[in-house]
């Protein structure tokens, strides 16, 4: 059976829960599509997300990489369209770390698009009653970091693994305790992914 490598990240921030990480914990073991998901958890911090994203790769050696991030303020699920060699923050990662614009990969080029069939999960989506649009920006936290990180990977190793990166809102549970976000409940979160692994190449 193919694998599939799905990552969510810890809390960070201000936000206490990150419905990313219950949807991997959910998912984890579960077949889907023909894939057998393989879930793990990645750490905010600049200085190790992108180690252990590769750890991962080269410990699964997925037929297929979905990453996670929470978007909170945003209400749709946003599949990303590119990456960017940028790591900036003007506030902290859980370790403290401030990047200032320095590069993810001193060599690598300025973008990588995804290689996962996102206008597919978006009209996927829409059909069964999600809000989602394709997403330009991935912003440059650790969510553009890993995305990158990732894909720079398999261009560099010449493989054709499609790998990309998805931004979900805030839960419900998180929304009451942050204050004002919109968001979803944690089952439609978890159902909207289940989705768009349906249809991962």
């Amino acid at each position: 059976m193919r694998k599939l490598l799905l990552t969510g990240f810890e809390p960070f921030l201000d936000f206490p829960i990150n419905p990313t990480h219950h949807i991997v914990e959910k998912l984890n073991g579960k077949e889907l599509n023909g894939y057998q998901i393989e879930g793990r958890i990645l750490s905010v911090d600049y200085n190790k997300s992108g180690r252990e994203i590769l750890e991962h790769i080269h410990d699964v050696e997925p037929d297929a990489v979905l990453s996670l991030g929470l978007a909170a303020g945003r209400y749709k699920i946003t599949p990303e369209r590119i990456a960017i060699n940028c790591n900036e923050i003007k506030e902290e990662d859980n370790e403290g770390n401030t990047p200032d614009g320095d590069p993810i990969q001193e060599e690598g080029p300025d973008g990588l698009f995804s290689t996962l069939p996102i206008k597919s999960f978006v009209k996927d989506l829409q059909s069964k009653g999600y809000p989602a649009e394709v997403s330009n920006t991935a912003g440059t936290y650790l969510c553009n970091h890993v995305m990158y990180q990732a894909l720079y990977h398999f261009h560099v190793n010449h493989q054709q693994v499609p790998s990309g990166f998805v931004h979900i809102p805030a839960s419900h549970e998180l929304a009451v305790q942050h204050g004002k976000l919109p968001s979803w409940s944690q089952t439609d979160l978890t159902d909207a992914v289940k989705h768009i692994i349906q249809l991962m190449p």
